[in-house]
């Protein structure tokens, strides 16, 4: 029988989200309740770790090495720096070690779009979609425009919210192709998008050039750069999270609540009202995660009712029903 791991949580009732009475037990017991759902899409990625010791009105810590004092079912990957030397990243493989990140106050980790075993390419291209206003018609109108172009292509696209402002589009990658052919790909796109549409859409860096128009983000697409991981926690008030959804959910009901939250306004889309959020008072006591049916091929599924208690399973509404981006992978690498 395997070793079992007791991750004891230091000052569990210190309050992370004032607004929202939310305590680091609350975010460690979400992170251990949602791990099975989240780890398939972070399993062997460095990791990019978003800290708030003093809650998140406090000091942001923006923290990518893996102190020494990490117990050791932390796993770690070596990583070299482009200009030189290397950093030490931490590698979440198991709920122990989200849950660990939870204690270290570490509200949202974000992952690289590469596996440490091929650091240099990536299984994913990200184009990340933020509204220039507060409307996000314009960016569900770029996302299906994307898809379709993409999907003429041969390439599939997914799609989830960044708990923040907008969408990340996903599409994933066989990891035949170095970053660098890879950006210059995703840019490629977004130009030809641009083109259709230069009224809407734009590729200008400078923001005094965009006027009004909605930028088309490739830049995530580069060695060493992250992006929020999927079922993470943001620190901001609510404690809204980044959510897979289904691209039927882009259509009219998806709404911009005061804060910048993004929420589903859809009885069809939910199982619950209240936005995506852990603070949602609505999605504090869900029963059990995501359907099976939903699942990566390559994850294992256990019953989180049979072994966690309430108060670890305060949970999202958004996650108790949402599907899984990167299910059907193509061609997507067999991992362990």
């Amino acid at each position: 029988m395997a070793p079992v791991t007791v991750v004891e949580l230091s000052n569990p009732d210190k309050v992370l989200f004032p607004e929202d009475g939310i305590t680091k037990a609350d975010l460690a017991g979400y992170y251990e309740w949602v791990a099975e759902r989240m780890l398939p899409h972070v399993r062997g990625r460095p990791l990019h770790m978003q800290r708030f010791p003093d809650g998140i009105d406090g000091q942001v810590i923006q923290q990518k090495q893996a102190p020494d004092y990490f117990p050791g079912f932390v796993e770690r990957v070596e990583v070299p720096r482009k200009a030189g030397g290397s950093v030490t990243h931490s590698l979440v493989e198991n709920a122990d070690t989200l849950v660990y990140l939870a204690d270290q106050a570490c509200v949202t980790p974000h992952a690289w779009l590469s596996r440490a075993d091929r650091l240099d390419n990536p299984d994913q291209l990200i184009f990340d979609l933020d509204p220039p206003g507060r409307d996000l018609g314009t960016v569900r109108d770029a996302a299906r425009a994307l898809r379709a172009l993409l999907g003429d292509l041969g390439l599939t696209a997914y799609l989830k919210t960044t708990g923040s402002r907008g969408y990340h589009l996903v599409v994933p990658l066989d990891r035949g192709d170095g970053f660098d052919q890879v950006r210059a790909f995703a840019r490629k796109v977004a130009e030809e998008l641009a083109e259709r549409e230069p009224q809407r859409f734009t590729v200008e860096q400078r923001k005094d050039k965009r006027r009004g128009r909605l930028f088309l983000d490739t830049a995530r697409n580069a060695y060493a750069q992250t992006a929020v991981a999927p079922y993470a926690v943001r620190g901001l008030p609510g404690a809204p999270v980044a959510c897979p959804i289904d691209w039927g959910e882009t259509l009219p009901g998806f709404i911009l609540l005061p804060g910048s939250q993004i929420a589903l306004n859809s009885p069809n889309a939910r199982t619950s009202s209240g936005p995506y959020s852990l603070g949602s008072s609505s999605a504090r006591d869900w029963p059990s995660p995501c359907s099976p049916e939903n699942e990566p091929p390559y994850a294992t599924t256990r019953s989180a009712a049979s072994s966690r208690n309430a108060r670890q399973r305060r949970i999202p509404a958004a996650v108790s029903r949402s599907k899984s981006i990167l299910v059907c992978r193509q061609p997507w690498p067999k991992w362990p």
